[in-house]
C-alpha cells in the first residue's frame, strides 16, 4: 500500500461526500472512496494491534481490517446501537472498514463551502483534514481517509 494521498487543493476538495456522525460531530469522506455500508458484524481480533484496530471481517470471501474511528481519534468508546455501522472504504486499492456511530447523508459540497482546517496554535497534526465544510448551518470535518487509515493499514499489512 502506498502512503497517504497527496494534499488536496481547494478545487479538488469540492464534490460528493458521505457524511457520518461520531457523537455530536459530523464528518465527511469522499464518496468515491466508499464501497459499501454494512451493519456491525463479528470481528476476529488480531494480536498486538492497537486498540483502534478492532480486527478483521470476512466480507464475501475477502478479509478486511476494521478500524474504530472513534478510538483512532482519541474519542471514548461507546455502546453500539442499531445505527452503528461499518463503512467499507477503498484506500489505494485496499478495502478497510471504519466503524461509525451513524451514517447521515451524501452531500454535494461546493468549493466555496470548504475552508482549510483552522490553525489552532498548538502542535497538532491535522493533515488528515481535507477541509471544513460549512453546510446547512453546521461544520462538517472532511477527512482524507487515506491519511487517517495509513498507519492502521501499515500495521495490518505487517501481520
Amino acid at each position: 500500500m502506498s502512503g497517504p494521498s497527496a494534499p488536496a487543493n481547494s478545487t479538488t476538495r469540492a464534490g460528493k461526500y458521505l457524511t457520518f456522525g461520531l457523537g455530536k460531530e459530523e464528518f465527511g469522506l469522499e464518496i468515491l472512496r466508499v464501497r459499501e455500508i454494512i451493519g456491525i458484524m463479528h470481528t476476529t481480533a488480531v494480536p498486538e494491534m492497537p486498540p483502534y484496530v478492532k480486527g478483521v471481517i470476512n466480507l464475501r470471501g475477502k478479509v478486511i481490517p476494521v478500524i474504530d474511528i472513534r478510538l483512532k481519534f482519541g474519542m471514548p468508546e461507546v455502546e453500539r446501537t442499531s445505527e452503528t455501522c461499518i463503512i467499507v472504504v477503498d484506500v489505494d486499492g485496499n478495502l478497510m472498514g471504519i466503524i461509525v456511530d451513524h451514517v447521515s447523508e451524501v452531500l454535494d459540497i461546493r468549493m466555496e463551502e470548504i475552508e482549510d482546517a483552522p490553525n489552532i496554535g498548538v502542535a497538532t497534526d491535522n493533515r488528515f483534514i481535507l477541509g471544513m465544510a460549512k453546510v446547512k448551518g453546521q461544520v462538517k470535518i472532511l477527512l482524507d481517509i487515506g491519511w487517517v487509515l495509513s498507519e492502521a493499514a501499515a500495521l495490518v499489512e505487517a501481520v
